[in-house]
This record gives C-alpha cells, sequence and structure tokens, in this order.
C-alpha cells in the first residue's frame, strides 16, 4: 500500500538523472521500498537521450511521493540538481545520484539520529563503494565518522571533516539552512566542491550517522571525472568559488588554510592522473594551478612537513625471495610429474598459438566475416539471420562458420565451416574483419585494429546476466567475471530488441560499445510470416491444420545438477486430451544429457527440431517458464502461459530483472492442477490473456518490424548510418491469432 503524502514530508529525496536507464530503476526502489515513508521524490531528468525520462514518469504515475521534473535542455548535474531543490517541501534534503542505491532502513536511521540530535543543520553518514564485479569496499575513511563527537557539533570540533570525498550525497541538509544561506550548486565538472565546502564551514550544528546508507556504484568505465577532456579546468572556477565564499563571509575567514590545502591536493591529483588531461593541455592546466595557488594562498600560511617513511622490518624483505624460490621448485616438480599426460597436448597448443601468432602478422582481410552461435553449437539465431542478410546485401563477402561435429543446421551452400581449436579456426581468428557471435569467441583470440566485433546476444533478459550475476554464486558458477570482461572489450556493436534489453546490457556488460537499437534479426521471420508459413510449419510437423498445438519450451535451471522434469509432460497431454497436440522443447543446455520427452499420446519430441522459429509458426500457445522464448512468441500475438511453480528460489538462486507476475505475458500459473485449470477452461486464450500479451508486447517487442537483419548488414559491413527507419506499430504486418 502506498502511503498518502505529507504536505511537508520529512525528507526531499532529489535524484538528477542523465543516461542512466540501466541503473534508474534499482536507484528509485531502493528509496521507495524504505521502511520509513514520510519522504518524496523529486526525480529530475535532465533531458536525457536515452529512456530515463519515460522511467521517471512512469515512477510518479504509479506512486505519488514521486515528483518528476522534466527538463528541455541538457543542464548538466549542478543545475539539474538545482531545480529538484525548487521543487523541495521536505524539511531535510537529501541527494541521491541516480545510478547509487540506499541501503534499506536507511532513511528510518537517518530519521532517528536527527530526532536523536535535534535536528542539526547537517548529518553526515557514511557509505561503501560497489564495484562492478561484486566487490563492496568500505569508505577508506570512515574513521573520521566514528571517531567524530556523538552529539552535536561544528567543524572546529572534528575539522578532520573536510578530508572526506568531496559529494553532496553522503549527507542530509536540513531545508531552511541551504535556503538561508542561498547555497546553489554551479554549472561545469567539480560542482560538488564550491557546495561541500560552504556547507561544512557554515554548519553550525552537524551530527554523524556511523552506518552506510548508500551504495556508491563505481562504474567500470569510470566515472566522467576521470575521462580525458579540457573540461577539468572547470575546476580551478569552482576553488574561485570557495574562496570567494569565504571573502563573503569574514567570520569563516579562519578555514582559508585548510581549504587552501584541501584545493592544492586536488588540483596535484588532476594533474598528476594519467588521463585526465589532454597532452597538450597539460602545460597550461600547470601554470593555472600554480596561479591559484599564489593568488588564494593565506598570508600566514606555512606548508605542512612531510612525515617521514617508516623504516621497513628485516622480516619483509627477507623471506619473500625464498618463498618464491620455494614456490618455483615445487611448480617444477609437478609439471615433471604430469608433462607425459600432457605432452602432446601441449605441444599442439604451442604450435597452434604460433601460428596464430604469425598468421596475425598478415593484413586483416575487409571482406572476410566469421560467424558462429551458442559456443559453436548450431547454425542459427541472430548470426544465422545476419549471415543469411549478408550473403544477399554483399555476395562479395567471404564468410566463415565456427561448427562443432553434430549442428541441428548447416550454413547455405559456399559457407566455409571450420571447427574450433582448429588451424582454419586461428587463421580465420587471425585474418577476420567481421566477428559476429551470440555469446562469446574465445578469450585467447586478440581483437587487431580494423576488426569489428558485433555481439547479438540469443534473447530478452529474464534471468541476471553477465556481471549482475556476481550476488547470484549458483548462477555465476565457474563464470570469470574479469575474463568475461576482457572478452565484452572486444565488443563494437551490441543488438538489442527493446529499450529494457538496451539497459540491462549495458549495466550487465559495462563496456565502450554502441548499442544497434534495430530489433533481433531472427524474429524477422516472424513478424513477416504469413498464413501460409504456418500452414507449411504444421505440414513439416505432420500436425493437421486444425488441431490446437502447444509448444512446450521450458529453461534451464542453475540450482539442478542434472536436468529434472518441472512438468509431468505425459499427465499434462492426457488430460488436454485428443483436441491439443504437445510439442515439447529441451533447453539446448539439456541436450544429450538425457532421455527427450515421450512420443506419443499427443507429445512430439521437437528438441533436435532445426528452427525453432518454424516450431513458433506452428503453435496455437507457448507454454513455458522463465525461458526468453516468450518475448519472441509474443512478436506472434498469439497465448502464451507461464508455469512458475518454482518462481521464488529459482528467483534466489539466478535472479531476475523483474517479477514475472508483475509484468506477466499471460496467465502465470504456480502449479500443474492450476495449469490445466487454465487449459480445460479455455482461459489459456480468454481477453485477460489477451490484454497480458498486448502490454507485454508493447514492452518488449519494441524494435522489432520485421526489418533488423538488413539495418544491422547496413550498419556494420556496409558502414551506411542512414538505415532503414523503425516501422510504427500500426505500419507493421498483421500478427496472427490463435485458434481458439
Amino acid at each position: 500500500m502506498i502511503p498518502t503524502q505529507n504536505p511537508v514530508p520529512r525528507f526531499s529525496v532529489i535524484v538528477p538523472a542523465y543516461g542512466v536507464e540501466a541503473y534508474l530503476r534499482d536507484c528509485l526502489d531502493s528509496v521507495l521500498g524504505q521502511s520509513f515513508e514520510d519522504f518524496e521524490v523529486i526525480a529530475v531528468n535532465d533531458a536525457s537521450p536515452d529512456a530515463s525520462g519515460e522511467i521517471m514518469a512512469e515512477y510518479a504515475a504509479k506512486d505519488p511521493r514521486v515528483v518528476d521534473v522534466q527538463l528541455e535542455q541538457n543542464v548538466g548535474l549542478g543545475r539539474a540538481r538545482n531545480e529538484g531543490m525548487a521543487r523541495a517541501r521536505g524539511t531535510y534534503l537529501i541527494f541521491l545520484d541516480s545510478d547509487d542505491t540506499m541501503l534499506p532502513g536507511s532513511l528510518q536511521a537517518i530519521s532517528h539520529r536527527l530526532e536523536e540530535t535535534d535536528d542539526p543543520e547537517l548529518l553526515i553518514f557514511d557509505y561503501s563503494r560497489t564495484h562492478w564485479h561484486g566487490r563492496i569496499s568500505p569508505n577508506a575513511k570512515r574513521a573520521v565518522l566514528t571517531e567524530s563527537p556523538r552529539g552535536v557539533f561544528s567543524l572546529d570540533d572534528n575539522p578532520e571533516l573536510l578530508g572526506l570525498l568531496q559529494v553532496a550525497w553522503n549527507k542530509a541538509y536540513r531545508r531552511d539552512f541551504v535556503e538561508r544561506w542561498g547555497f546553489v550548486y554551479p554549472t561545469g565538472y567539480y560542482e560538488d566542491t564550491p557546495w561541500t565546502y560552504p556547507v561544512l564551514v557554515a554548519a553550525e550544528t552537524m551530527a554523524v550517522l556511523d552506518r552506510v546508507c548508500i551504495h556508491y556504484r563505481q562504474r567500470r568505465q569510470g566515472s566522467i571525472l576521470h575521462s580525458t577532456s579540457r573540461k577539468h579546468f572547470d575546476v580551478f572556477d569552482q576553488y574561485d568559488l570557495v574562496f570567494a565564499f569565504l571573502s563573503e563571509h569574514p567570520e569563516l575567514e579562519r578555514w582559508r588554510g585548510a581549504l587552501f590545502e584541501r584545493m592544492t591536493n586536488h588540483l596535484r591529483v588532476i594533474e598528476n592522473s594519467p588521463g585526465r588531461l589532454p597532452e597538450d593541455a597539460r602545460a597550461e592546466f600547470r601554470t593555472r594551478r600554480l596561479a591559484a595557488e599564489r593568488t588564494h594562498r593565506p598570508d600566514d600560511y606555512r606548508e605542512p612537513q612531510a612525515a617521514k617513511p617508516a623504516a621497513r622490518r628485516s622480516a619483509d624483505r627477507l623471506p619473500a625471495p625464498l618463498y618464491s624460490a620455494a614456490r618455483g621448485a615445487y611448480r617444477s616438480v609437478r609439471r615433471g610429474r604430469q608433462f607425459s599426460r600432457r605432452a602432446k597436448k601441449a605441444l599442439r597448443g604451442r604450435v597452434l598459438a604460433n601460428y596464430y601468432r604469425a598468421h596475425r602478422l598478415l593484413p586483416v582481410k575487409d571482406d572476410l566475416a566469421v560467424f558462429a552461435a551458442y559456443w559453436n553449437a548450431d547454425y542459427s539465431c541472430n548470426p544465422a539471420a545476419v549471415h543469411r542478410k549478408l550473403l544477399e546485401l554483399s555476395p562479395q563477402t567471404k564468410t566463415v562458420w565456427v561448427l562443432k561435429p553434430g549442428s541441428r543446421n548447416t550454413p547455405p551452400p559456399g559457407t566455409t565451416v571450420v571447427r574450433p581449436g582448429s588451424w582454419g579456426f586461428w587463421r580465420t581468428m587471425a585474418r577476420a574483419k567481421y566477428f559476429v557471435n551470440n555469446v562469446n569467441f574465445p578469450t585467447r583470440v586478440v581483437k587487431r585494429p580494423g576488426q569489428v566485433f558485433l555481439q547479438t546476444h540469443h534473447g530478452t533478459p529474464l534471468k541476471r546476466m553477465g556481471v549482475d550475476q556476481a550476488e547470484f554464486p549458483m548462477a555465476q558458477g565457474q563464470l570469470n567475471m574479469r575474463t568475461l570482461m576482457q572478452r565484452v572489450d572486444r565488443w563494437d556493436y551490441s543488438v538489442s530488441s527493446n529499450s529494457f534489453s538496451t539497459a540491462v546490457w549495458q549495466r550487465a556488460y559495462p563496456a565502450e560499445y554502441t548499442s544497434l537499437d534495430y530489433g533481433y534479426p531472427r524474429n524477422d521471420v516472424l513478424v513477416n510470416a504469413t498464413d501460409e508459413d504456418r500452414v507449411r510449419a504444421r505440414e513439416a510437423l505432420g500436425i493437421a491444420p486444425d488441431a490446437k498445438v502447444v509448444l512446450y519450451a521450458p529453461t534451464h535451471r542453475d540450482y539442478h545438477a542434472k536436468p529434472q522434469p518441472m512438468l509431468d509432460l505425459e499427465h499434462f497431454a492426457h488430460r488436454l486430451g485428443d483436441d491439443f497436440t504437445v510439442l515439447s522443447r529441451s533447453h539446448y543446455f539439456n541436450l544429450g544429457s538425457g532421455p527427450g520427452a515421450a512420443e506419443g499420446s499427443g507429445i512430439i519430441d521437437v528438441s533436435g527440431h532445426p528452427s525453432v522459429e518454424e516450431l513458433y509458426l506452428a503453435a496455437d500457445c507457448l507454454l513455458t517458464d522463465y525461458s526468453s522464448l516468450m518475448f519472441d512468441y509474443a512478436l506472434l500475438d498469439r497465448p502464451i502461459v507461464v508455469l512458475a511453480n518454482d518462481w521464488e528460489i529459482y528467483r534466489a538462486t539466478r535472479g531476475t530483472y523483474f517479477d514475472i507476475h508483475d509484468i506477466p505475458p499471460g496467465h502465470v500459473v504456480a502449479t500443474e492442477d492450476d495449469l490445466l485449470d487454465v487449459f480445460l477452461s479455455g482461459r489459456w486464450c480468454d481477453d485477460t490473456s489477451a490484454k497480458a500479451r498486448l502490454e507485454f508486447r508493447g514492452r518488449f517487442c519494441e524494435f522489432d518490424d520485421g526489418r533488423a537483419a538488413e539495418r544491422v548488414v547496413r550498419r556494420v559491413f556496409l558502414n551506411q548510418e542512414n538505415v532503414p527507419p523503425m516501422a510504427l506499430p500500426s505500419d507493421r504486418p498483421g500478427r496472427r491469432p490463435a485458434r481458439d
């Protein structure tokens, strides 16, 4: 139940956003889910080019505590915060960056601490850094908080607070204090500097809360302050504002020396940090730094004496070489014992590595493209659809597919096939210009200058992916996050079928690539399908035109040591009777790991069928659990039923991006009895199912209009920026309703 809104809430939480659609929901959810409920959220869309504004509007429509402010022009973080302050009604202001999160119970703890200390002008609380690979590291200067006075105090009682990270979001500010002093944020880089220092020196009453309230997300790509830019020169103007504030308030002049030290340290860090300043600007920055130090140096300032480095203990020097030598000897012995068993494999590996290295010395072939899908298991999915369109639009391009023996499909005639790890494989990896995959090529593949990697993915993600699996050890399994990101760093393009996926890929695979919001190439066949295609698909399976066909396609379970049936399929098919035919398709992870579905009794095992798209066309209804197949099948506008009989354990062990009960594609049931009732009662294709499917399709079939493969080929292979525009939903091919 959403609480009624207080005209003067205790807190106004101001959340400015720009380019953070991948993280914004987590941020807003972390606030709206707080046990303390007397607050408002002022979400400011700083004219973000992504879906941040739409997300804010969505939350505001559902929860009256959220006020969405949509700015027409990008004004920068500082001014966006000012826009939020101008609309704030709370007694206290809290600023939260839109890619960070507030820990559960934080607002309650902040409110309680404020009450204990008689509502001081300023409350400072703790934070931790969260890293992309799952590690959480504490605030390096948390001792400044733990050793602060326990009651109310001023900065004179703990001047070490000036040494904390210069950020706005680790404090609660009494609004009348901010308004009385007229504090506002400036524009430009380092906008927190002329806010944080004046606030600290001006506050007459402050307190601390020795509790982690904020998780400060450390982007893998780094923050904007660590990017190479002349914008770093903004820092001089920001410190000019700090010292101008002191000049305007002589009663605070005693802080000039301490703030001068903070400035000199800060400027020297920027100057000496690799990659921040353009090389041709370093000398200019040094000149500006020296001028700023001369301008703002207090008359009586004395340079602090550097502390002498502590002498090393002899124990730190002596054991290390001995330990290394011992370890090396031990490893040599182990290598000697195992060499006879591994000699042949190791020798071949070294020869292939040298062969690959030698071919990398030859020029990249601009007319050569290599494809793979599902860990080299099949000719299918998005890579196959892109490959077919490439043969049509650029027949001069030579193509190579990487395939293991036993593939369900084979590439078109004229396509070269190589085995993984073969001589041909490494020769192709060394020379090809284009690389297309729906997973990843081996880590040992070296991306050369001029080579282009296209990541197509293989479904819209309900389950957690990439680095988002870090908090789910069972799902992560043996996946090494650093190795994964080495592979992701090779991507130039990432294909997406909807805004939801675009945001997920940004956070699950944080790297510098371009998102191609074109739709999934493999779905073109579904969007463009005709009634004749449906008839042919059924004829190929030996299914009568008037039969009711249910495609059962469950997903893989990470928490199962080996595949286990999640549905008594024979009983289900028997209860449905002769009016229904059930097509059973195992997840590709489970192929060959046990007996397939029993044939007969209305069941056809289609696990080995070469085309899941053909199965979609043949079916009147998809029965699944959490498989990404539901997002593709929704394009046909046919009923979908979800059997979520292990939802809680699946979500706890694998992790999901949303609750399938909240955003269902159709009826969601928890037991086999309920499942049978849905089908036997006819509800599987009722109006309720149709309404859920309409909303689901609008959210997750956003970009698919039947021309995705063409867009990808024209953009990536033909280097055409003006690809065919997205068709409006009303202009897209008609859908194929189910037979009821």
